[in-house]
């Protein structure tokens, strides 16, 4: 097990992260219509820019999901996945924030939508 240091730590993180969702009966769905080769790069550019400090994502994440039926249930499960993916391949202070962030992030998210 190693930390989060590098953008190939988190490259490796979200393609094993999207691949487990992809395959789940309850997250498919949301996937039909996505084209992973260039979502996937957005995704490695956010967890960049949220651990890394990497400079220049300015996408608002929140936005872009309150277009879709999700349900409390849905993020649930996705951050099984990500806490799962997380500790399955890293250790240390980032893979601790990452958990943290998604955490807040799917909060955030599901706030905004049940308001809709």
């Amino acid at each position: 097990m190693r930390t989060i240091q590098n953008r190939n730590d988190i490259e490796k993180l979200i393609a094993t992260f999207y691949t487990k969702m992809a395959k789940d009966p309850e997250l498919s769905p949301f996937f039909i219509n996505i084209d992973l080769e260039k979502h996937l790069p957005h995704m490695v550019h956010f967890w960049c820019f949220a651990l890394l400090d990497e400079p220049g994502y300015t996408t608002n994440v929140v936005e872009k999901h309150l277009h879709m039926p999700l349900k409390p249930k849905h993020f649930d499960i996705w951050l099984k996945y990500f806490n799962q993916t997380v500790d399955a391949l890293f250790i240390g202070e980032k893979a601790e924030a990452a958990k943290q962030r998604a955490a807040l992030i799917g909060w955030t998210i599901q706030s905004k939508v049940e308001k809709k």
